[in-house]
């Protein structure tokens, strides 16, 4: 009986492990859809990474001095690599004059970025009549960004046939002319102007009263005159409370009698107590307290 040969087993070839393709990194992806080139990408980084550098000096400079952290001649040497300031960016301006903050922000004894004083170009600014206050600060690497808030004119000073712009708190802004004449109170009198708070603080004691004031006399320098725009002057006593109480109550009197408007020519209330009302002719005195009793003297 024959053997039928044994079949050999089949050996299938080994298929060759596929490569796997690599997949590229997100970062990668995230690199290449940037619309700059690859090149430009570095410089970018390269100078993120000064600018960091450079920023930490400044701040310890800051703290401790440049000449004892870095030295002059290193922050000469950050300067001349681009570290320096070429422009001045201001903003909030509107009345103060630009080229004065220029040329305070740029007159420094160097303008390399760690040698600029901050504080120092601050207090220049603050000395300008329309500034409030003043942030200045720095954008690597060569920009000086200063931020201003200007006063608010509140008030017109009338002095010696002169008249000046000046704030709420009596801050002198700038001559104005008579035809340029805005629509604000008008103080007279020598040291007025230094009066400014407390007449706003006095005006807001009788609010109804505020939009008729058409201007206030400093008197003696101690003492309030307000003129209306009915043509009335009241004259009120000495002292911020005592006059703040005489307004008011002039202003309750107004509101009840409806004083202002009829012809009177002067209020007086420099007695808290009693109210002096002149006409042409007369002089009308009523007490206030009482209220009891008028007296009519023709003079």
């Amino acid at each position: 009986m024959s053997r039928k040969p044994a079949r050999r087993p089949t050996v299938k070839p080994k298929r060759r492990a596929q490569a796997k393709r690599k997949q590229p990194h997100l970062l990668d992806r995230m690199v290449a859809a940037l619309p700059v080139s690859e090149a430009t990408l570095h410089r970018i980084i390269a100078w993120g990474i000064t600018g960091i550098a450079v920023a930490s000096l400044i701040g310890v400079a800051t703290l401790f001095g440049v000449p004892g952290v870095v030295g002059t001649a290193l922050a000469e040497g950050i300067g001349r690599a681009g570290f320096r300031v070429q422009q001045v960016e201001v903003t909030g301006i509107k009345r103060a004059d630009k080229m004065t903050v220029y040329n305070y922000a740029l007159g420094q004894k160097s303008r390399a970025m760690p040698l600029v004083d901050l504080e120092e170009v601050r207090g220049k600014l603050m000395t300008i009549g329309w500034v409030a206050d003043a942030r200045v600060s720095r954008r690597l690497p060569d920009t000086l960004v200063v931020d201003i808030v200007e006063r608010k004119p509140a008030a017109v000073w009338q002095h010696q046939g002169q008249l000046m712009l000046i704030d709420g708190e009596g801050v002198l802004l700038e001559p104005v002319s008579v035809d340029a004449m805005p629509d604000l109170p008008l103080v007279i009198g020598d040291g007025a102007y230094a009066q400014q708070p407390a007449y706003q603080r006095l005006l807001s004691a009788a609010p109804a009263l505020k939009p008729l004031v058409k201007a206030a006399t400093w008197i003696g320098n101690r003492r309030w005159d307000l003129s209306f725009n009915t043509g009335e002057r009241l004259a009120l006593p000495e002292g911020e409370e005592a006059a703040a109480k005489a307004l008011v109550k002039f202003a309750e009197m107004d509101g009840s009698d409806r004083l202002l408007g009829r012809g009177y020519l002067r209020f007086d209330l420099r007695d808290p107590t009693r109210l002096v009302v002149r006409m042409p002719g007369q002089v009308i005195r009523k007490e206030i307290e009482s209220a009891a009793q008028t007296a009519s003297v023709t003079e």
